[in-house]
């Protein structure tokens, strides 16, 4: 039974992010990708915040480091070694500077991992909800955990 429900609201969460994903890229230009990686993880019944090492790449530019916190609310048990996220980064133009993508995001978000598990969750924020942070890849991570729910990202500048 438990394992039904989880299954289920891992393809409801995905099937929602896919669709915010695809309305999240209208009116904007592929500027680069952003990659995030972090250790451990430890998920509450109701949520949980987790910080990350992000890197925006964009071809012709220096690489930009920013420091992000995920928070989740809803359905997040468990324990996960470590993660890593990659989204491509759409935006009004590709011309950004250092720093552009520093602002609070929010979206969906649903994974799953018994030893090694996968995930998917799209954002949309920055600058006036300018930027759409869509799923370049599905989330990678090892432990044990399941979540979906509301998912909020804050990226802040790096050194």
């Amino acid at each position: 039974m438990r394992r039904a429900f989880a299954v289920l609201s891992f393809t409801a969460a995905a099937l929602v992010t896919l669709t915010v994903a695809a309305e999240a890229q209208q009116g904007r230009v592929q500027a680069g990708v952003l990659e995030c990686r972090g250790g451990p993880h430890v998920g509450m019944v109701v949520g949980s915040v987790n910080n990350l090492g992000c890197v925006f790449r964009s071809e012709g530019r220096p690489d930009d480091l920013y420091v992000a916190t995920v928070t989740k609310l809803g359905l997040d048990l468990g324990i996960t070694d470590q993660t890593a996220l990659s989204w491509v980064v759409f935006a009004p133009t590709v011309q950004l500077g250092r720093g552009d993508l520093s602002g609070n995001y929010a979206g969906v978000n649903a994974s799953a991992a018994v030893g090694v598990g996968l995930g998917a969750n799209a954002l949309i924020g920055g600058s006036a909800n300018s930027y759409a942070l869509q799923p370049l890849s599905l989330q990678g991570q090892t432990g044990l955990n399941v979540a979906a729910g509301v998912q909020s990202l804050e990226l802040r500048p790096g050194r």
